[in-house]
């Protein structure tokens, strides 16, 4: 934004501490003269010699005491003027260095630099507790920014990837005539559907992480319901069972974005399972200012390390058992995403005899009731 040349803040200041000094001698000065002219007369009656009979002059003190008091009092009026201009600039100078220190750093952060910290010493004070905000926001912000750029360059990656294959299967069509252009169509088939899925993700982990989606009653546990009914041939399919419990959990957010994060979550624990006989429970619960949504299963030990960092995006644990359903690598992150979009929390813990814990807590709200 342009602005118009002004006076610098800290010339305000001096002008403003330079001028209340003034204010306050020069009150000073006249509280000495209201004093001098209430106990010295006006004039005087003073008797000269001690022989004869005394001669008796009359004379005018209290002009003469302003003759006398008026320039001394200018003269000290002068010397607190400039006293207060160089006093004060120094002194704002002082004051404002941590503002000067801030300015610097928000303008390194403009152009680009996002490492460098304040890190402004002394009490804790106004300045200092806006440098520490300062410093925890560009700390945040750099976290933020390197996270998009990893993320930015793994979708880079996973996106070129399925086209990388299309463009191989194209070129050997071409080339070879007589290969079988079923195999090359069902390949293609395949991979399309993989680039498609990734796009949709993408797509979704964007709406979630701008929060642009419509608020409504709903009951999470119904949610947990319809995922586990959607994925049981899934489920039954790989030989997994998937055991459902709970209590009616009542909150506000959307019902097609938290549909979403259950059903990552249940496909996610389906699919990171034992080769035969594991088990999934899933179990919505209520606290007393939150409703909670826990997805366990069985499987491999995940160490407390890989476990942290499973909602990254395109974060893959251990080796996928099931390979025709790989996924695209963003299900925990969304899971995630949508959890933070509903003011939530969520909690990854792995289990001692294998496989993981994976909690969602969220803000409860009072159950809704159509009239």
């Amino acid at each position: 934004m342009d602005r118009a040349p002004g006076l610098s803040v800290r010339l305000k200041l001096t002008l403003s501490y330079a001028g209340f000094l003034m204010l306050a001698g020069v009150l000073l000065l006249a509280a000495v003269w209201v004093f001098l002219l209430r106990y010295v007369p006006e004039r005087a009656l003073i008797v000269p010699g001690s022989t004869g009979t005394p001669t008796h002059d009359v004379f005018p003190v209290r002009s003469n005491l302003l003759h006398v008091f008026a320039p001394r009092a200018a003269a000290v009026l002068v010397f607190l003027l400039a006293f207060g201009l160089v006093g004060g600039w120094i002194l704002a100078g002082r004051m404002l260095a941590p503002l000067t220190r801030i300015t610097d750093a928000t303008r390194m952060a403009t152009n680009g630099s996002l490492s460098h910290r304040i890190r402004l010493p002394g009490h804790k004070d106004e300045f200092r507790d806006l440098a520490d905000a300062f410093d925890t926001m560009l700390a945040r912000l750099e976290a933020h920014v390197a996270e998009q750029q990893r993320f930015a360059a793994n979708a880079s990656h996973e996106l070129r990837t399925p086209l990388a294959i299309s463009k191989t299967l194209l070129d050997v069509a071409r080339t070879d005539p007589n290969h079988d252009t079923g195999e090359v169509i069902d390949r293609l088939h395949a991979v399309n559907t993989r680039a498609i899925d990734l796009t949709e993700a993408l797509l979704l982990l964007s709406r979630a992480n701008q929060r642009s989606f419509t608020r409504e009653h709903v009951d999470l546990s119904l949610m947990a319901e319809e995922a586990t009914e959607t994925l049981l041939p899934l489920g039954e399919k790989h030989g997994v069972t998937i055991e459902t419990s709970g209590d009616i959990t009542p909150v506000i957010g959307s019902q097609a974005l938290l549909l979403q994060l259950t059903t990552n979550l249940v496909q996610n624990a389906i699919v990171h399972n034992l080769p035969e006989q594991g088990i999934v429970w899933v179990n919505t619960s209520v606290r007393p200012n939150s409703v909670v949504l826990t997805v366990e299963n069985t499987g491999e030990n995940i160490s407390p390390q890989l476990a942290s960092t499973l909602t990254e995006p395109f974060q893959r644990g251990t080796a996928r058992i099931h390979a025709d359903h790989a996924g695209v690598g963003l299900g925990l992150a969304i899971v995630k995403t949508i959890t933070h979009a509903h003011d939530g929390t969520l909690t990854l813990t792995p289990r001692s005899a294998g496989g993981i814990r994976i909690t969602v807590e969220l803000p409860a709200t009072a159950p809704h009731t159509d009239r």
